[in-house]
């Protein structure tokens, strides 16, 4: 079954809930303040009711969004699953009562019955739905009828033990073996009818059947054969699973996703909490659009100034890798001459003489980067994470680092720990130098840690250290 269409079954049901509650805690406090029999109320409903009507489900899921709990559809476990409805039930019910205390709309002895009654009833209703649904995929998946089509990387022994396991636990987990893929380039001759292709050709297999989860089982690989393996995965929008022997070569991060079957760890898992991703994507979101309207008259001028000092684009486009390690076209004001590269991607340094002397004062500042905001809220970027590289400059770090695959798991940003610790980077060694950082920052990423950055960030600009 399809994420997305989940997600929205999610969607659609805390909706209603939504409806639902918004109008028990309305009849009621028409009763107590003026008591009116439900069906009074009811008959008399004025556009107080139906203003809050079509704005309070939209942000009763803005909150479910920002707790994380549409974030994996069929990943739900009870204790959580009570926690978060719990804690988005009670921000939900205190925010909308303090703006009726606001309004003056909540009589003064019956303070703590009309929060409770908001509360019980957005909490009764929305947990019991959602129990219900998570119940009925789980039934669903013990017997037989949605599951998760997988594919194991590997035809030895260990992939066999794997297949076995999976088979055992599929009325738990729902995995789906496919089949098997040999890690080679070419398929290998081979007495097993469930080697359907090689690792090169995965990607169409993935595609067209909809694969959802891969485990790596590829014995005797050593360090950088499995990097290789997991560079080639790491560019599709699947769960990635490992042995923990694997993954020591990958990382020293532990992280367990499953109990019912010898401990796999999912390597594109991110230490961040789920309720912290969902609410740095909108924060990324609510920033850029501020960014990009409130401070369209410093875009218009910088806009304006470039084109007056050298003739060419103003804004120049440039193609980088991001989340997945799909190519997009970052944006920036044009800093150097007009085919200042001829081609040829090249570093560059505070000597350059291909920058502009204007291009020089922006990028002390970091000026030349906000039309990056427009990639943040395209969902190419987000404000703090790992800056993304050209593929000519990251086949050259692979070489000497195989590990900066893992980055392909974040969306890249306009600053991270690598571009404040090192700077610019005009040469390779510093490229090295700044994918240390970045590591150190997926290994790490929180909130606080992105705040410590912008602000660190901040402090860099106003000193115009952007260099």
């Amino acid at each position: 079954m399809n994420r997305q269409k989940q997600k929205v079954v999610y969607i659609i049901a805390d909706m209603g809930t939504a409806v639902a509650s918004w109008v028990i805690f309305f009849v009621y406090h028409s009763y107590v303040s003026n008591m009116q029999t439900p069906v009074a109320t009811i008959k008399s409903l004025h556009c107080s009711f139906w203003g809050v009507l079509l704005v309070y489900p939209f942000y009763c899921v803005l909150i479910h969004y920002l707790s994380g709990y549409y974030l994996r559809p069929f990943q739900k476990q009870p204790l959580l699953e009570f926690v978060t409805t719990f804690m988005s039930s009670l921000v939900i019910a205190l925010t909308i009562f303090f703006l009726l205390l606001f309004r003056d709309v909540v009589i003064s002895n019956h303070y703590y019955l009309f929060f409770s009654v908001l509360f019980l009833a957005q909490l009764g209703l929305t947990y019991f739905v959602r129990i219900f649904i998570t119940h009925t995929v789980k039934n669903k998946i013990r017997k037989g009828k949605l599951s998760f089509n997988t594919l194991i990387i590997g035809t030895g022994i260990n992939a066999q033990a794997v297949f076995s396991q999976l088979q055992l636990n599929q009325h738990k987990n729902g995995n789906k073996v496919l089949g098997f893929v040999d890690p080679g380039q070419a398929l290998k001759e081979n007495n097993d009818p469930k080697s359907i292709c090689s690792l090169s050709d995965i990607a169409s297999v993935i595609e067209e059947h909809h694969i959802t989860e891969l485990f790596i089982v590829a014995d005797n690989s050593n360090e950088d054969e499995l990097f290789d393996i997991v560079n080639q995965l790491l560019i599709f929008p699947v769960s990635i699973k490992v042995l923990p022997r694997v993954y020591e070569f990958l990382t020293a991060r532990i992280r367990i996703n499953s109990s019912t079957i010898s401990p796999y760890i999912e390597i594109t898992a991110l230490s961040m909490p789920d309720w912290q991703l969902c609410t740095k994507r909108f924060l990324d979101i609510v920033i850029s659009f501020f960014v990009l309207v409130f401070f369209s008259p410093v875009f218009l001028y910088l806009l304006i100034r470039v084109k007056r000092e050298t003739p060419g684009v103003a804004i120049y486009r440039q193609e980088r890798i991001g989340l997945h390690g799909k190519p997009f076209q970052i944006l920036k004001f044009r800093t150097m001459y007009s085919n200042a590269e001829n081609g040829v991607p090249q570093l560059t340094s505070k000597q350059d003489q291909r920058i502009t002397p204007f291009g020089a004062f922006m990028r002390r500042y970091r000026l030349d980067e906000l039309p990056q905001f427009y990639n943040v809220l395209k969902g190419d970027m987000s404000i703090v994470g790992p800056r993304p590289e050209r593929q000519y400059f990251i086949n050259q770090i692979m070489r000497e680092a195989p590990y900066y695959c893992l980055l392909y798991n974040v969306r890249p940003g306009l600053t991270s720990w690598g571009p404040i610790k090192v700077g610019y980077t005009d040469m390779f060694e510093k490229m090295v130098e700044r994918l240390q950082y970045d590591i150190l920052y997926l290994e790490n990423m929180s909130l606080l840690s992105d705040m410590q950055i912008l602000l660190f960030t901040l402090s860099t600009i106003i000193k115009g250290k952007g260099w």
